[in-house]
């Protein structure tokens, strides 16, 4: 199959040149590939949230207070 060329009528039926009908169209990808690209960004948006919520966790070496959650009381204690 050849080309078709930019001022050659549109393959699709309008009558138009193919520059000013489906050459203008965006491409869209493949339902595949959005599906992979939106698991990739959820994976990523978790563990973004996750690093955050760790980040309470790590204390600082400063020698100021650390805390310590309790399972037993189901709460936060200071060293």
């Amino acid at each position: 199959m050849a080309a078709i060329g930019r001022n050659q009528p549109c393959p699709c039926g309008s009558g138009k040149k193919y520059k000013h009908c489906c050459a203008l169209a965006p491409q869209k990808g493949s339902m595949a590939n959005r599906i992979f690209l939106s698991l990739i960004g959820l994976m990523l948006l978790t563990g973004a949230i996750f690093m955050l919520m760790s980040l309470d966790d790590l204390g600082d070496d400063s020698g100021g207070p650390r805390r310590v959650w309790s399972e037993e009381h189901q709460h936060w204690h200071t060293l």
